[in-house]
């Protein structure tokens, strides 16, 4: 069964979620040098069958991009030259750090292991990618 990709894209580091077969519930995958990401999207595409990626874009308040905009859109030209044939879908990803906190807080995470920044990466993630699960189900 195909599988739903779920991308928070960081100039130094990218958290990658994973849906269930279904399509229903998003779980954190891994954390990825920002460098790295599309061999590791093309590794994990040789033995999972991708039907989309959702890519987390960062939006201000009143809607527009904010500044590391940019470096998604350019990391959204890369994604779509590598896999043209696997549509992107953009998801707002305002708030996804805090809620990755209050996540780890919540689940009994440590503080020390709440620093790790790449935890938070694939938990926002997995935030990023469960939205649009949640969205594309009441549709």
């Amino acid at each position: 069964m195909d599988r739903i990709i779920g991308i928070d894209y960081g100039r130094k580091r990218v958290g990658v979620a994973v849906s269930d077969p279904l399509g229903i519930f998003a779980s954190p995958l891994d954390t990825v040098p920002a460098a790295k990401i599309i061999d590791y999207i093309k590794k994990y595409a040789e033995t999972q069958s991708v039907a989309r990626f959702v890519v987390g874009y960062p939006v201000n308040m009143d809607n527009t991009p904010s500044e590391a905009a940019a470096d998604v859109d350019i990391f959204l030209k890369r994604l779509a030259k590598e896999f043209p044939s696997i549509p992107v879908t953009l998801e707002d990803e305002r708030f996804t750090s805090v809620l990755a906190h209050r996540a780890m807080i919540d689940g009994g995470m440590k503080a020390k292991d709440r620093r790790d920044k790449s935890s938070v990466d694939r938990i926002s993630a997995a935030i990023i990618l469960q939205s649009y699960l949640d969205k594309k189900d009441r549709d």
